[in-house]
């Protein structure tokens, strides 16, 4: 292993955070980008023809198209968000190039450095328009372990941020609290910024001063799930694009192969998946490379699966109540 891969792993778990320059290429982040253009440009077009919005604004391109769409009226650009993600939330849309990603070779050998090679991919993977003037562009104060279930808090699951233009102060790149993630989790509260969990002011550790993590295009972030982050407003006029995704270990909890009616809160904790309501995948493994998920149309299959069968699942023990 080079000292380069050794020092990711040391710096993820020593300060909770770590960036890695130009990992991903910017053929495969570009592809990224039509992709999601093309998406979103069909909800504009389609809304035009509704009569919602006077215009497409097609002709704006992938960084200003929504951008323009909040500066005409800010619930016509929110609807079209909403039909971004679909019933699925944030993570609605899965195509060629967004998987490409996801399973993108060099980063999970990233991954590999630090959970293993065993590594399950997670469908809380989310797409993330900062546009200025939306309410859900700004995100409060939160460990992404405040939306796993409590027996997660003692796994590592890692974050990869990746930001499909560069990010900045001005566009609002995350803030982190380094070293935060040793104090495990905090308080979060509900109905913060954009109706996301919150961790008040009085909850954060005094000790820890946050930083602005500025991102350029084709690097990326990784956090762990107990490393507190935010993202303030984007204050220029263009949409800062990014996604999501996570990555841990098969010894982590999971639901691989498994379906919603699986779910049984009152199993022992080693059988209950992180986050129940949605479907993990194997995106490598040694020891089992016939349950590797290798094309979009499988992943989006094992989605599909597990979404028709959601509406009989039992409650899921959301920890946080006010």
């Amino acid at each position: 292993m080079s000292s380069a891969k050794q020092d990711l792993g040391h710096q993820l778990l020593e300060h909770g955070y770590v960036v890695v320059d130009n990992l991903i290429d910017d053929a495969t982040i570009g592809r990224v980008r039509d992709e999601i253009h093309e998406v979103v440009d069909g909800i504009a077009r389609g809304m035009h023809a509704e009569g919602l919005i006077p215009k497409s604004w097609t002709e704006k391109g992938f960084d200003r198209q929504l951008a323009c769409i909040v500066e005409h009226d800010v619930a016509m650009a929110t609807e079209l968000v909403k039909r971004l993600h679909g019933t699925r939330g944030e993570g609605g849309h899965i195509g060629p190039a967004i998987f490409d990603l996801v399973s993108y070779a060099t980063l999970l050998d990233s991954i590999e450095t630090i959970v293993g090679p065993e590594i399950i991919g997670s469908s809380v993977y989310r797409i993330r328009p900062k546009a200025p003037g939306l309410v859900r562009g700004v995100v409060p104060w939160h460990q992404d372990s405040g939306y796993l279930l409590k027996h997660c808090d003692r796994e590592l699951i890692v974050t990869c941020w990746i930001p499909l233009v560069d990010s900045n102060e001005a566009n609002g790149c995350l803030h982190v609290l380094p070293d935060a993630h040793r104090q495990g989790i905090l308080t979060h509260s509900t109905g913060g910024s954009g109706n996301y969990l919150e961790i008040k002011d009085q909850n954060l550790p005094g000790k820890c001063k946050p930083v602005p993590v500025p991102v350029q295009r084709g690097s990326v972030l990784f956090m762990t799930n107990l490393t507190p982050h935010s993202s303030y407003a984007n204050n220029t006029d263009a949409v800062r694009w990014s996604v999501d995704f996570r990555y841990q270990s098969s010894e982590v909890p999971n639901n691989v192969g498994k379906t919603p009616a699986d779910f049984d809160p009152s199993s022992p904790e080693v059988e209950i998946a992180c986050f129940p309501p949605e479907a993990d995948f194997v995106l490598r493994s040694p020891k089992h490379p016939e349950k590797v998920v290798r094309t979009w149309q499988g992943l989006n299959k094992i989605r599909e699966d597990y979404f028709a069968r959601r509406a009989g699942m039992a409650e899921f023990p959301f920890r946080w109540t006010a």
